[in-house]
């Protein structure tokens, strides 16, 4: 279990950091705010965030879709709550300002734990 935590834990840093590309801008208010000022895009930085979201989960949780099979709702659940989990961690960060770049990678390594140890019980 161990070494699928450090691989969702590498898939993390690929996902958050390398795949972000121009979601990373999208994904804040201020970006919409200054490049797309018309009340028609108000609300699309949630648009970008969730879709951040997504892929996110998709791309650091793949070890487990692929290792978990016979367990489609409860992978889906998980799935769902790190998707709400990651959207709330980086809207604090990227709009609220209310936590800076360790807080939001310490809570991100939180969740990949917290994620893992329901797992760690039903795989063994």
């Amino acid at each position: 279990m161990f070494k699928i935590f450090l691989l969702c834990l590498g898939l993390h840093f690929f996902a958050d950091y390398t795949l972000q590309g121009w979601l990373a801008q999208a994904k804040c208010t201020a970006w919409w705010e200054k490049n797309a000022p018309d009340p028609l895009y108000r609300c699309d930085w949630s648009c970008a965030l969730l879709c951040h979201a997504v892929y996110w989960t998709l791309v650091t949780y793949a070890p487990l879709i692929w290792l978990w099979p016979g367990h489609t709702a409860k992978l889906a659940v998980l799935l769902f709550l790190n998707i709400i989990a990651h959207c709330a961690i980086d809207d604090l960060k990227a709009n609220r300002h209310h936590i800076n770049l360790w807080h939001d990678q310490a809570l991100h390594v939180l969740q990949i734990a917290m994620t893992m140890l329901p797992l760690a019980a039903l795989l063994h």
